[in-house]
């Protein structure tokens, strides 16, 4: 189902993006990995066997997002589905936080995806087809201790592909978000650089291969929403209808950072 299909990723120079990029290759996509470092990308490309593109990009420039969108649609006549991937956290107590790296964060996190939808969607609603994925997280959720930016930016994500969804939905066109916990790979870098969170949730921390799987799953099914773990849906539901008391009864198992 995805034979052919041009998926243009940012955030594609490690982990799910660039796995995802390789799965892609195999069931016969083209991918066109996108992200800022071009070091990077170009380190990922050696390793895939298969027909790709690179570009250098960075979500929160409008021109080069109009530009890079402009440039694959020119070489390819289309994009059939935007993977939203670029995103980044840093966790830290709100006092210990400027606005500044409020604005950032958000910046890339929501205002990227808003950017990149808008300048793919315009294509697809011409050709009356397409999928739109958006990774946000469980964070966008449940909110958590010192992750109010993070988690500020995943709830804008949610909002946005949950409207846009029903904006899109007698179009043609596909909205999905992926929602995963966390995850091991690169991210937790920059978000918890000290490595005190990751210790405390390696036990359930998810396997960046199995993420991608799903994601992959997801655009050939063409889901709307995946949750990872699976377990955690229940958990969600739950949270949602009774918050408060899944606030009190969840702090200490919650809050883990």
């Amino acid at each position: 189902m995805l034979k052919d299909q041009v998926v243009f990723i940012t955030g594609a120079s490690s982990g799910i993006g660039a796995l995802c990029a390789q799965m892609l290759i195999e069931e016969g996509a083209i991918p066109i990995l996108a992200a800022r470092s071009r070091d990077k990308l170009e380190e990922i490309g050696a390793s895939l066997n298969g027909q790709h593109e690179l570009l250098t990009l960075d979500v929160t420039n409008d021109e080069q997002v109009q530009a890079a969108i402009s440039n694959m649609l020119e070489k390819y006549g289309r994009i059939d589905i935007l993977l939203n991937n670029a995103g980044y956290g840093k966790f830290a107590a709100m006092t210990d936080m400027t606005v500044q790296e409020f604005d950032e964060m958000m910046d890339v996190n929501y205002m990227g995806i808003v950017r990149c939808t808008k300048a793919v969607l315009p294509h697809m609603l011409k050709r009356g087809t397409g999928q739109i994925v958006n990774v946000a997280s469980m964070a966008g959720k449940i909110g958590t201790a010192k992750s109010a930016s993070y988690t500020a930016t995943k709830h804008a994500v949610l909002g946005f592909s949950n409207a846009l969804r029903q904006e899109l939905r007698k179009t043609g066109l596909k909205v999905t978000t992926i929602n995963p916990g966390p995850i091991d790979t690169p991210f937790f870098h920059r978000a918890d650089p000290s490595g005190n969170y990751v210790n405390n949730v390696r036990w359930m921390m998810l396997k960046p291969e199995d993420v991608a799987k799903h994601m992959v799953q997801a655009m050939k099914k063409r889901k709307e929403e995946v949750n990872l773990p699976r377990m955690a849906s229940a958990g969600i539901w739950l949270y949602q209808l009774f918050p408060r008391l899944a606030d009190r009864l969840s702090h200490g198992f919650m809050n883990q950072k």
